[in-house]
C-alpha cells in the first residue's frame, strides 16, 4: 500500500506558521491567502493523523507533535534545497544565487578583486554577500542561509570545512615620529613593552595578533571597531599596531602618513580561507571561489 506523504508546500507551510505564530502573517509570508494556507496544515494534519496545531483567539501554538514535526520539516527542505543545488553545481556550477559571507577584516580588501573574477567567469552567477563576523557567518552556514564564507585561519568550529587560500603577514604601523618607524625591517622584539592598539573583542583578528606578539607587546587600553578605524587612530597618535599585509595593500593606510614596516622574518597573523558547511552540495563551488582567491592573494 502506497503511503500518502506531506508535501514540501505543506512543510514549509508550516515551517513558516511555526515562525509567525499567525495564520494571517504567515499567509502572507508565503504570499498566499489565509484560507489556502489554513486547509494545506489541515491536510497535513489529515496526512500524519495528528494535531499539528492549536489555534485560539491569540494566535496559534504548536502541539508537541508540531514541534516533533517542524524540526524534521527543516531538515527536509534544507535536504531538498540541497538537492536543487547539487543538480545545479553538477550542471553549470556557480550559477544562479550563492550566498558568500565575508569578515570585515577582508571584505573591503579582497572583494574588489575577487568579484570581477568571478562575473566575467561565471556570467549566470547571482551573488548575495553578508558581512559579519566569523561565529555568526559559521552560524549562517550552518542553517543554510550562507553557502560559503570567507575567513581567517585557523579557527576551529564543529560541522564546517575550509580550506586554506593563501598567507597574510602581519606589518607595523606607527606614527612617522615613533621611535621604530625609522627602521627597515623590525623583529618581534623590537614589540616589547610596545603598547599595541587592537580590534575590539569579537574580531578573530585580535586574536591571531595576540597570539603572535603577546610574549613581547602589550595592549592598549583603547580598541576599534574595523582596521580602517585602527589606522585612524595610530595617525591621532594613540598608539601603533599590527595590520594585515592584504589590508595594507589594500588601500586601509593610504594618505595618513603611517610608516609600515615588515617584520623579519615575516610574522604570518593569519592564513585567508574559505570555509563551508560539512557534507554541503555547494561545496565544489566554494573551492572553485577558493581557486581564484588562490591567484588573488
Amino acid at each position: 500500500m502506497t503511503m500518502n506523504l506531506p508535501t514540501l508546500r505543506q512543510l514549509r507551510f508550516l515551517v513558516t506558521l511555526a515562525e509567525e505564530g499567525n495564520f494571517s502573517r504567515a499567509a502572507e509570508t508565503c504570499h498566499v491567502t489565509q484560507p489556502t494556507l489554513s486547509a494545506a496544515i489541515k491536510e497535513l494534519e489529515t496526512t500524519l493523523n495528528v494535531t499539528l496545531v492549536e489555534r485560539g483567539a491569540r494566535g496559534t501554538t504548536l502541539t508537541p507533535a508540531g514541534e516533533a514535526a517542524v524540526e524534521r520539516a527543516l531538515k527536509t527542505l534544507a535536504e531538498a534545497e540541497d538537492l536543487v543545488q547539487a543538480a545545479r553545481a553538477a550542471g553549470e556550477p556557480l550559477s544562479g544565487p550563492f550566498r558568500l559571507g565575508v569578515i570585515p577584516t577582508i571584505a573591503p580588501f579582497l572583494l574588489p578583486k575577487l568579484l570581477p573574477l568571478l562575473s566575467a567567469a561565471h556570467e549566470k552567477l547571482q551573488l548575495y554577500l553578508r558581512e559579519d563576523l566569523t561565529e555568526r557567518l559559521f552560524d549562517g552556514l550552518r542553517s543554510r542561509n550562507l553557502d560559503a564564507a570567507l575567513i581567517a585561519l585557523p579557527y576551529e568550529a564543529t560541522g564546517i570545512e575550509a580550506v586554506s587560500v593563501g598567507a597574510d603577514e602581519f606589518l607595523f604601523a606607527c606614527g612617522p615620529k615613533h621611535p621604530l618607524a625609522g627602521k627597515q625591517t623590525l623583529s618581534v622584539s623590537d614589540l616589547e613593552n610596545e603598547q599595541l592598539l587592537m580590534l575590539e573583542d569579537g574580531h578573530c583578528l585580535r586574536d591571531h595578533a595576540l597570539s603572535v606578539c603577546s610574549a613581547a607587546a602589550s595592549r592598549s587600553d583603547f580598541a576599534a571597531t574595523s582596521l580602517h578605524t585602527l589606522a585612524q587612530m595610530v595617525k591621532s597618535g594613540l598608539g601603533a599596531t599590527l595590520l594585515p599585509r592584504l589590508a595594507v595593500e589594500g588601500g586601509v593606510t593610504d594618505g595618513l602618513d603611517l610608516a609600515v614596516k615588515p617584520f623579519t622574518p615575516a610574522i604570518i597573523g593569519r592564513e585567508i580561507g574559505i570555509a563551508w558547511r560539512k557534507g554541503s552540495a555547494r561545496e565544489t563551488e566554494a573551492r572553485l571561489i577558493a581557486e581564484t582567491l588562490k591567484g588573488i592573494i
